[in-house]
Formats: C-alpha cells, structure tokens, sequence
C-alpha cells in the first residue's frame, strides 16, 4: 500500500530536509525511525524540502510498503524513534495514484518575525528579528505587486534547480499581534510553486520597505528587473515555517497541521 504521513519538525538541529552524508536532516532521522519500526528499509519522497534552520508544521511524505498497520500505530509507533523536535502527526493510507509533491496544487509558507529592541530568548530560532519599527501598510502594499503570475527570478537562489522561474503567487497575507514596544508580525504565503530561497528574499525586500529603507513600489522594481542583485540580501531562515501542501479533497488529507495556531 502507499502511505502519506505528516511530519512537524523544529528545523534548528538540522542541514534541512534532505537527506546528506552526515545524517543531521529531518530525512534522515525519518528514515531511520521508520526503519526500526518496519524492520525493513523506507525511503521516502516529500512534499517540499525545506532548507538548514527552517521549521515544517506538515510536511507530507509518502512511501510504499507492505506492512499492514493502523494508523495510530504509524503514527505512534514511528515517533517511539524520533528525537523530540520531530513527530509525525498523522498517517493515512492513499491511493497508488497520489504523489506528495505532484499531487499538490499550491504550497503554504508562514514567516514569524519579531519587532522588538531587544533580540529574541526563549523564542531564539523559531522567530525572525528586526529592531526597527515595521509599517504594515507599506509592505501590504508592496506585497501586492507580487500576486499574481511572474517572474520570480529576482527572488531566486543561484543554486535553484527549479526548471521556471515563473509561478503563481495565490496570497500573501500579513498581520501584527502586540504592543507599541514589541511585537510579531506573521506572513503567510501561497503560491502554486516556490523557488529557493524566494521567501527569505521576498522577507528581506519586505523588512526594507517596512523600515522605510525603501519605498513600496521599489518591489515592483525588484521584480521586474529579473535579477537577484536587484533585491535585497537574504533574510534569516529562523522563522521560516513549512505550513505545508494543498491537496484536493478527493485524498482525504488534512489541510492543516495541529500546530498551525500555535504561530504567534
């Protein structure tokens, strides 16, 4: 049979999602649990790798397998061998004709950034940082521009391997939760498809524009000149979240993660 798990993960420990030689990735460890729980090799394939530091709240994975067992005992008997900062959340049989990462219609990211003074502590690694003071309605405004169908060269890592540059930006969203002194901002992105790196270099264009470094139609500038030395630098990959894939119904997925109002 062919089973979909989702996996939440907190990225900080890792080299990312794939799998390396030095056996740190999210992956690896996967694989590893899953082998001593099937007593058999597994190798898997995955919705979306995600890069060192960057967290998953549903990443989705799929593999082939002939072992028959219930879900909770997937899910259970998998997380019995992982470490604490990864658990798969859930486990559901699919038909032979789903693909994890062919099979998904859009892909959501959720970038958590904290506006303070003061540097983060507690919430050190899973948050993003600017000491400046952020106007949401200029970065509304210049993430706009990038709804839509594009180009996305200008946001995009030179070692991509993505066949197009061109996807389709479905939403960004963008909110603030806190005080005048402090507070969080979450940004929430879905796109049919994304390039490497092009959300950490879309938050670095954003960050600018919300400090006024730069103005909000600057973006469309950025993007237009399709070119990477056009943007601003890559921001940090802290509070990056995988949100995960979006699935049709007929697969019976759960479309979001457990974790998902934990995000500030």
């Amino acid at each position: 049979m062919r089973l979909a798990l989702g996996i939440s993960y907190n990225g900080q420990a890792y080299e990312g999602w794939q799998s390396q030689l030095s056996g740190r990735t999210v992956q690896d460890k996967l694989e590893t649990a899953l082998a001593r729980f099937t007593q058999t090799p597994v190798s898997t394939l995955c919705a979306g790798r995600t890069d060192a530091g960057v967290h998953g709240l549903m990443q989705v994975v799929h593999f082939d397998t002939t072992l028959q067992r219930e879900a909770f005992s997937w899910v259970r008997g998998t997380n019995t061998y992982l470490p604490p900062d990864i658990a798969v959340q859930w486990a559901h049989e699919v038909p032979d004709a789903f693909h994890c990462r062919a099979s998904a219609i859009a892909r959501r990211y959720a970038y958590v950034l904290l506006e303070s003074p003061v540097r983060p502590s507690v919430e050190a690694g899973r948050v993003g940082w600017t000491m400046y003071p952020l106007d949401g309605d200029a970065m509304r405004l210049a993430a706009r521009q990038l709804v839509g169908e594009h180009d996305f060269t200008s946001f995009r890592a030179s070692a991509c391997q993505a066949r197009s540059p061109v996807k389709i930006m479905n939403s960004i969203e963008i909110q603030r939760r806190g005080t005048t002194q402090a507070a969080y901002w979450r940004f929430e992105f879905e796109a049919n498809a994304f390039l490497h790196h092009m959300i950490r270099n879309i938050m670095g264009c954003l960050v600018a524009i919300g400090q006024g470094r730069q103005p909000p139609d600057w973006m469309q500038t950025v993007l237009a000149a399709r070119d990477r030395d056009a943007a601003a630098p890559t921001f940090s990959p802290d509070g990056l979240y995988f949100l995960g894939p979006v699935y049709e119904d007929r697969w019976g997925l759960p479309a979001r993660a457990a974790a998902y109002d934990w995000l500030p």
